[in-house]
């Protein structure tokens, strides 16, 4: 606390009206901007008042809560659905909105050491829970199917059936989800200033690890944003624009980040079948679409779509950049090996991370009497995942020579004067 700010100033500015506005401007942010990806995606036509459900829904997905599908078709149906994805895109938006205001009031000095710091995060975190609790307990909701004019149209009218698919929100889980999310958020906000008081042992650990968890940062941030702007021009030039947008506001860093894994030589594995809601590029949803699970990589894309190669080039520039803007923001004596091992681990950290954000599991079907088979217009598989040690070792790698070699770059810019 500084000598100008009093007890009282103390108070105010970290108690319990800015943890709230804090908490609420982070959902607010998070709700709207599902609202306008689900709407984007043409779900606010849906029945009886469901888009405000799926908007809640997809809010608690967002931050690591659990929904659970289910379907029920009589005695005589089947049904079969699942998902397993986190929208990114709302997450992202959430994530960088909490952690300003988780910020601010520090930044102005009315957090009185680490006490002070400790009774701010708290108070957030109450009041986190609680209006997760409260989306949890509105995420549920059931639809009736219609079966269409086939087959299983012809057998639903002979039986009197109505299928009926609905999702509920696990509360309990979701709340333990949401709070290793907010614990995340704000331990990743907590490493990247330097105004956050900390005990001497965590703050000299914050000083060492700063320089390159601003870099990782800013380097995701430089993926979502390339990756925004080629979708720009997709939905400028193409013939989905709404799909595009769709995906903008859902699911920009769910394509992004693992995007960013195969320049580093990951391998992911997938499936898509069926229907599929969102638009995908080209030659992803090519690779995806087979009978069994695909390899997905840089030569297999790149068999389809040679300019997928330049995923590789665009890699070596960012992860070397962000390793020079590391070591510039590092002590100027810390030893280039040192600085390569750091990088390393931190970049392996962040592939590692991206593998276990990017997961995608779905599947839905319906079936009567065996007829359909959980096929056809009523069913979809979408599956993503990657071979995370192997994309983790990868990272490793990529770390260890960009650390190196941006830890002589960084030397031979200081030697210029062009230090930090």
């Amino acid at each position: 606390m500084s000598p100008t700010t009093s007890p009282d100033r103390v108070a105010v500015c970290h108690g319990w009206l800015p943890a709230l506005v804090a908490v609420v401007a982070s959902m607010v942010t998070m709700l709207l901007v599902a609202a306008l990806g689900l709407w984007a995606a043409g779900a606010a036509d849906l029945p009886g008042g469901g888009f405000v459900r799926v908007v809640a829904a997809t809010v608690v997905t967002a931050v690591g809560g659990r929904v659970a599908l289910s379907g029920n078709a009589g005695s005589v149906a089947g049904t079969e659905a699942g998902v397993t994805a986190v929208p990114l895109s709302v997450a992202l938006a959430g994530a960088l909105v909490l952690a300003a205001g988780f910020l601010r009031p520090v930044r102005r000095g009315a957090t009185a050491g680490a006490r002070g710091l400790a009774r701010w995060a708290a108070r957030i975190a109450v009041l986190w829970l609680l209006a997760l609790a409260g989306l949890g307990l509105a995420a549920r909701h059931v639809f009736t199917l219609s079966l269409g004019d086939g087959v299983l149209g012809d057998l639903g009218d002979l039986f009197g059936l109505t299928p009926r698919v609905g999702f509920t929100t696990d509360v309990p889980r979701s709340l333990v989800s949401g709070l290793v999310w907010l614990a995340g958020v704000l331990l990743v906000a907590v490493l990247v200033t330097r105004s956050v008081p900390l005990p001497d042992g965590p703050a000299r650990f914050r000083e060492a690890a700063r320089p390159l968890a601003c870099a990782m940062v800013a380097l995701l941030l430089a993926c979502v944003v390339l990756a925004g702007v080629v979708a720009l021009v997709d939905a400028a030039t193409g013939e989905r624009a709404a799909g595009t947008f769709a995906v903008i506001l859902l699911g920009l860093p769910n394509l992004a980040w693992p995007a960013f894994t195969l320049g580093l030589g990951a391998v992911w594995h997938g499936r898509v079948a069926g229907p599929f809601g969102l638009p995908v590029p080209r030659v992803l949803d090519e690779v995806l679409r087979a009978p069994d699970l695909s390899t997905l990589d840089v030569r297999t894309l790149a068999a389809h779509d040679g300019r997928v190669w330049w995923l590789v080039v665009a890699d070596v520039v960012l992860v070397l950049a962000a390793a020079t803007w590391a070591a510039l923001r590092s002590p100027a004596a810390t030893p280039a090996w040192r600085h390569a091992l750091r990088t390393a681990c931190a970049l392996a950290l962040t592939v590692g991370l991206v593998c276990l954000l990017g997961r995608v599991g779905a599947r839905w079907g319906l079936s009567v009497l065996g007829v359909g088979d959980l096929g056809g217009n009523l069913a979809g598989e979408v599956v993503l995942r990657a071979a995370v040690w192997g994309a983790v070792g990868l990272g490793a790698l990529w770390g260890l020579v960009a650390g190196f070699l941006g830890a002589l770059l960084a030397r031979a810019v200081r030697g210029r004067g062009g230090g930090r």
